[in-house]
């Protein structure tokens, strides 16, 4: 915190923790493995969909440890503040952000639970169906690509420990 901002009285960045993970996510989605192989579309909605995919596993990775769980709101923040942000700079005014907002969180909250039930299943029918749903994809795409590399992702968070994740490792 600089010297401005204590003699305003203003705390910290409650979210400084979480604020590695939130760039690694940013990161892994604009992989460019994603839109060029995967099949997503290299548009706004379809940079939102990989953006909730990938937070959407380490969220879910994030659920099933005692250690990374309190620390799933603070994540969820910096996707607001994130959202938030790109509204206002594409011209949607104050007004109407808190409804556009509402929405993309209740967007984030389907994709939680469509990837927590189909990555639940040994095969990917679910998955792909939840893809076909949730994810902007390029004419002609195959989602079995988008669905491999969501299992990947997931497996390689499943062997990271909390530490790492919060850290931002992601790989």
């Amino acid at each position: 915190m600089g010297l401005l901002a204590r003699l305003l009285g203003r705390k910290g960045d409650d979210n400084a923790h979480v604020r590695p993970l939130w760039h690694a996510v940013v990161a892994r989605a604009r992989n460019p493995r994603l839109y060029a192989h995967c099949g997503v579309a290299d548009t706004v909605p379809g940079r939102f969909d990989a953006i909730t995919l990938v937070l959407s596993l380490v969220l879910l990775r994030m659920e099933h440890d005692a250690e990374l769980a309190p620390h799933t709101g603070r994540l969820t923040e910096l996707f607001v503040t994130d959202m938030d942000g790109q509204l206002r700079e594409s011209g949607v005014g104050d007004l109407v952000v808190g409804k556009h907002i509402g929405k993309q969180m209740m967007v984030l909250g389907g994709r939680l639970g469509a990837l927590r039930d189909a990555l639940a299943q040994a095969d990917d029918a679910a998955l792909l169906a939840a893809i076909g749903r949730n994810v902007t994809l390029l004419d002609g795409a195959d989602p079995a690509l988008l669905a491999a590399e969501l299992r990947t992702l997931a497996a390689q968070l499943a062997t990271k420990d909390a530490a790492a994740i919060l850290a931002g490792d992601l790989a």
